[in-house]
């Protein structure tokens, strides 16, 4: 997501810090290109210029000292006018004073309403919540049964009745989740291809006998402005409490990202970010700016390691490396280790400078896919001691994997280099040190 948009800012900042100075002429070009680039990005107009106004007062009210350069300075106000425009700060979501808390998920049809609803549960589920999905949705064919699938894939109890009256079946969702120490209720509304009075009526009758306490506007944020048309028009009779932008892992330019919280002032809380059931983060302003920016997001790359930190694994994994035993089977243990990550593009993305690669630059999970059928097809006498395949072997390896006996070579070279490299950082206690290092950071 915002790759576009990340690339055409880098143009514009690489531009200005070459000049010695801020200047209105300098300042003035310089964001012509930054409102073109949002434009292009689909934001909305108003946004756009309200933005810009912004960032040119603050740009030229500031002298640039000695220890910053112009682009700094102008990559500095920016950065804090994005945040600023997301939102400023995390929103978090509200909790009952006394369980269970309930929330309501309202949107178009084929905005990702119910896959949103299991993420959001599987996500509660996660922290310790014991969440009840609600099957709402009584119109749109097979959402019952759609809701119910995702529901026993995360091991999350689905309340649905026979009637066709989503808000008796939502009523006696609260009540059943009450009697079965349900502490999180997640009503999934119904949906249509457009606005009509008969769906804001329902939701909206829904919302008076339930009393939510956090009502979500889910929006696909492919669909650009008309994300944000949507989205005011369903808060303008709604009134809900924040928003939910999925498929942002889409080709989507950023527009509703950038414009949604200024148009309808609702902060957004989720983004979803991946098809899985774990691909939802709650929505920073200030990780996105960074990534916007091509700043990075090491915040929440550190929180995603942590999440899957096996601290007694990486003690053995650091005794194997002091002992030189680090083998293709504990390399096979560790690609699957990235992979839980999330796709190997996003995790990527985290990273700073990743906008800065050529447009043409693909980066996906191939790669790990072929390094993975190539180890797979060998035997484990092979995984352990890599220096016994001769050349019979490795044409045996490459036709097992598919491949070609360059690419298995290839692969035996970089593991040789990565084993000689992992000497050097294998000292006593390195690994411990990390994980007690990413303890500390995330407590």
């Amino acid at each position: 997501m915002f790759e576009d948009l990340s690339q055409k800012l880098e143009a514009v900042f690489k531009k200005i810090r070459g000049q010695g100075r801020l200047t209105e002429a300098n300042v003035s070009e310089s964001l012509r290109e930054v409102r073109r680039a949002l434009l292009d990005a689909d934001v909305n107009y108003n946004v756009t210029k309200q933005f810009i106004d912004k960032i040119k007062v603050k740009a030229l009210g500031q002298e640039v000292i000695t220890s910053v350069t112009p682009g700094q300075l102008i990559v500095k106000i920016i950065h804090d006018e994005l945040v600023s425009l997301m939102g400023g700060v995390k929103a978090d979501m509200t909790d009952a004073p006394l369980p269970p808390t309930i929330v309501m998920i309202c949107g178009l049809q084929g905005s990702g309403k119910t896959t949103f609803s299991a993420k959001l549960a599987h996500l509660l589920k996660s922290k310790g919540r014991h969440p009840l999905l609600v099957a709402a949705d009584i119109y749109r064919p097979a959402a019952i049964e759609q809701l119910k699938q995702l529901g026993m894939q995360i091991s999350v109890p689905v309340y649905a009745e026979e009637v066709k009256n989503a808000v008796s079946i939502a009523e006696h969702s609260i009540e059943h989740a009450r009697k079965n120490a349900r502490d999180v209720v997640i009503i999934d509304t119904a949906g249509r291809l457009h606005i009509d009075e008969e769906m804001m009526n329902e939701v909206k009758t829904i919302k008076d006998h339930t009393k939510p306490h956090e009502i979500l506007f889910v929006v696909d944020a492919m669909t650009g402005q008309d994300a944000v048309n949507t989205a005011k028009a369903f808060h303008d009779k709604l009134e809900f409490d924040g928003v939910v932008l999925t498929k942002l892992d889409g080709d989507t330019r950023g527009g509703a990202a950038l414009s949604i919280r200024s148009v309808v002032e609702r902060p957004i809380k989720f983004v979803s970010i991946g098809e899985k059931l774990d691909a939802l983060e709650p929505f920073h302003p200030d990780r996105m700016a960074s990534r916007i920016l091509g700043m990075g997001d090491i915040v929440t790359l550190v929180e995603k390691a942590q999440e899957r930190f096996d601290e007694q694994k990486a003690e053995k994994l650091e005794e194997k490396l002091r002992r030189s035993q680090f083998t293709l089977e504990d390399f096979l243990d560790q690609l699957q280790e990235i992979k839980k990550m999330g796709p190997l593009n996003q995790v990527l993305g985290m990273l700073p400078g990743m906008n800065k690669l050529p447009l043409d630059s693909t980066v996906d999970d191939t790669a790990l896919k072929s390094i993975e059928a190539i180890i797979r097809s060998m035997t484990p006498a092979e995984r352990q001691r890599p220096q016994i395949l001769n050349g019979s072997r490795r044409r045996r390896i490459a036709m097992g994997s598919g491949r070609t006996i360059q690419e298995v070579n290839k692969l035996l070279r970089q593991f040789e280099e990565m084993q000689k490299m992992m000497k050097t950082f294998s000292r006593k206690g390195a690994m411990k040190n990390m994980a007690r290092s990413l303890k500390q950071r995330m407590n």
